[in-house]
C-alpha cells in the first residue's frame, strides 16, 4: 500500500516541479542583461571624474546654502511688535538690544534703522536699504557655483561623447574590422557621459532656482519689516 501511494504521489510531485520550473523559465526572458549603474558609469571613461567632482560640488553648496538661507529666514513673529512697543514707550535702547541679539537679516536691518533714529526718514531708509543689499549678497554667496555646474556639466558630457566617438571611429578605421554589435556597444558607452552631464546639470539647475525662490521669500520679509519700521517711526507724528 505504501509503495502504491509513493508511485501515485511521485508523478504528481514531479509534474508540479516541472511546471514550476517551466513557469520560472518562461518568466525570465533568455539573454536579458541586468543593468548595473556603477558598471555603466565606470564605462564612461576619464571624463566621468570631472563630472563626479561637479556633482559633489553641486550637492555640497546646495545644502550649505539651504542651511544658511533657512537660518536667515527664521524670525520671531512677535519681533516687530516688541520693537514697536519699545519705540512707543521711548525705550530705544531695549529695542536695539533686542535687534542686536537676534541673528537674522531682518533684525540687522532694523538695528541699522534704530541707530539712525532722529535723522530724516530718507536717510534712515537709505541706511536700511544698504544693509539689506549686504544681507542679500550674503544669502546669494556661492550660488554662482550651482549656476556654473548647470552650465558646464552638459558641456563636459558632450565633450566626453565626442572624444569617445572619435576614438571609436579611429579604431574602426585603423583595424578595418567592425560589427554592428561593436559599434552599438561603443556608442552606448560613450553616450553615458552625455546622459550624466545632462542629469547633473538638470539637478543643479533645479537646486539653483529652488534656493533663489527661498531667498526671494526672505527678501520679501526684509522689505515688509523695513516698511513696517518706517511706519512705526512716522506714526507718532500723525
Amino acid at each position: 500500500m505504501n509503495w502504491f501511494f509513493l508511485q501515485v504521489t511521485n508523478p504528481a510531485t514531479t509534474a508540479t516541479a516541472d511546471t514550476l520550473q517551466k513557469t520560472a523559465t518562461a518568466g525570465a526572458p533568455q539573454g536579458e542583461h541586468v543593468m548595473n549603474v556603477m558598471d555603466m558609469l565606470g564605462n564612461g571613461g576619464p571624463i566621468m571624474i570631472p563630472l563626479g567632482l561637479l556633482f559633489v560640488l553641486a550637492v555640497f553648496f546646495f545644502f550649505e546654502r539651504l542651511i544658511a538661507i533657512r537660518k536667515a529666514s527664521k524670525i520671531d513673529p512677535n519681533f516687530m511688535y516688541i520693537i514697536r512697543d519699545n519705540i512707543f514707550s521711548g525705550n530705544v535702547s531695549a529695542a536695539r538690544s533686542l535687534a542686536k541679539n537676534t541673528p537674522n537679516p531682518v533684525a540687522r536691518i532694523i538695528d541699522k534703522g534704530l541707530q539712525r533714529i532722529g535723522k530724516p526718514i530718507e536717510a534712515i531708509e537709505k541706511s536700511m536699504e544698504n544693509v539689506g543689499k549686504l544681507e542679500v549678497y550674503k544669502m546669494e554667496r556661492n550660488l554662482s557655483v550651482l549656476s556654473l555646474v548647470y552650465g558646464i556639466a552638459p558641456m563636459f558630457g558632450f565633450l566626453g561623447t565626442i572624444f569617445g566617438m572619435l576614438q571609436l571611429f579611429y579604431n574602426i578605421n585603423a583595424s578595418g574590422e567592425f560589427t554592428p554589435a561593436q559599434i552599438a556597444g561603443g556608442i552606448y558607452t560613450k553616450m553615458i557621459t552625455s546622459a550624466s552631464g545632462l542629469i547633473i546639470g538638470l539637478l543643479a539647475y533645479v537646486a539653483y532656482n529652488f534656493l533663489n525662490a527661498q531667498i526671494d521669500k526672505t527678501v520679501n520679509r526684509m522689505e515688509a519689516a523695513s516698511a513696517e519700521f518706517i511706519d512705526i517711526l512716522q506714526e507718532p507724528t500723525r
